[in-house]
């Protein structure tokens, strides 16, 4: 069984949640497995390749159930992006549009560090908003995109399209 195979079995489809025509895919039930988990964590190392970023810059909340495991499989720093007024101290902060309306993500200023090459990770890919906005708070701040990794990519929303100004290397282990 591959790895995609192994991860579309663990996720539960919840109809109209969190609004009704909407089918979400909680990967939570994934959590109940330890050693599908590592298996993840290897496949999302996999994909790179030996060709590993500078950091992982992962998207609140639930790039925050991998990022921090693959960052310390790789023994780089893990930088948490986190919406707006979630972060203590100075943040800088990047706005972008929703489909109705907008959103902001923020990031502590000064843990990203100009020069860096940065991954941007989280749970599920969609329209690539939020991601995008995170590439564009990186490169702000002087960081280049290494790549994008998800776990899953609804990828008849075309958030890839997106994403590709940013970096070609885009990563997902589940594709619907």
């Amino acid at each position: 069984m591959t790895i995609e195979d192994k991860i579309k079995s663990a996720i539960r489809d919840i109809p109209d949640f969190p609004k009704p025509g909407i089918l979400f895919k909680d990967i939570t039930p994934i959590f109940l497995d330890a050693k599908l988990c590592k298996e993840i964590v290897n496949a999302f190392i996999d994909q790179l390749n030996n060709n590993y970023p500078d950091a992982i810059l992962a998207v609140e909340s639930r790039g925050f159930l991998f990022g921090p495991m693959i960052a310390q499989r790789l023994n780089i720093p893990f930088i948490p992006v986190r919406k707006k007024g979630k972060l203590p101290g100075e943040t800088i902060s990047k706005i972008y549009d929703l489909e109705y309306g907008t959103a902001e993500i923020e990031i502590h200023k000064g843990h990203l560090k100009q020069g860096w090459n940065v991954m941007i990770h989280d749970d599920l890919l969609a329209t690539g908003g939020t991601a995008s906005a995170a590439a564009e708070l990186a490169i702000e701040v002087g960081c280049s995109i290494h790549s994008f990794s998800f776990m899953v990519n609804l990828s008849f929303l075309n958030g890839e399209k997106k994403l590709s100004p940013f970096s070609e290397d885009i990563n997902s282990l589940v594709i619907y």
